[in-house]
């Protein structure tokens, strides 16, 4: 993967049909998905249950794009070299997940993916600053990890921009995951976000049978974004 600050629109699987990933994933690709997304849950950390590293090796094959694993489980260290297995591309970790972030990182990067750290709407951006040489990505939630459809909590705008300007010229990607959508994109872009993961919001209306919704929605979000 080369680092470029473009805009990436990344929709999560989370929002599509269950039954169908692999065709889901090859139709909102081709109506102009940037990275696919993919939220593990594990009902500990959250409270929700989703999908393990046997899924997402059956749907890498699909993915053409980027596989962006983000792991809202906890403990996360002993799933790492089996979700860098199954083809993740990215992998992001929670700081609030464990007391040794840092290893964490480091185990990552040496499975071989791009290292991403994910902040809770009630973090604060500074958990990040000893962490800026040892990621590729920082993951803003922007609802509080769980459940897809959820609102979008404005006050997380500001720690955006606050990220952006504790990067500065270093080659983090800053993603937003909640609440995405053409009304709430161009306030995250705007404060410096480059990656914006969107489920209903870019699955709704749609259906491998009738893809062209899907490039309506993903449009509708990039120009919004970018207007």
């Amino acid at each position: 993967m080369s680092f470029d600050r473009s805009l990436k629109i990344a929709p999560s699987i989370l929002a599509a049909d269950f039954a169908n990933f692999g065709a889901e994933i090859q139709a909102v690709e081709a109506q102009g998905a940037d990275w696919i997304h993919v939220d593990v849950m594990d009902g500990h950390f959250v409270p929700n249950l989703t999908f393990g590293p046997a899924m997402c090796a059956a749907i890498r094959p699909h993915i053409k794009t980027v596989m962006d694993v983000h792991l809202m489980i906890a403990p996360v260290d002993p799933y790492i070299d089996a979700f860098a297995a199954a083809g993740a591309d990215i992998i992001t970790a929670h700081v609030e997940a464990g007391p040794h972030i840092h290893r964490t990182l480091q185990a990552i990067r040496g499975a071989g993916c791009k290292a991403g750290i994910a902040l809770n709407p009630g973090t604060p951006a500074e958990a990040v600053a000893p962490l800026l040489d040892m990621i590729d990505m920082v993951c803003v939630m922007t609802v509080n990890p769980g459940f897809g459809g959820q609102k979008f909590i404005h006050a997380c705008v500001d720690k955006v921009r606050a990220l952006r300007a504790m990067i500065g010229d270093r080659e983090i990607h800053i993603e937003i995951d909640g609440g995405v959508d053409p009304m709430t994109a161009p306030l995250v872009r705007a404060a410096g976000a480059d990656v914006l993961v969107a489920g209903s919001a870019a699955f709704k209306g749609g259906s491998v049978s009738n893809p062209a919704p899907y490039g309506d929605n993903i449009r509708a979000i990039r120009t919004a974004a970018e207007s």
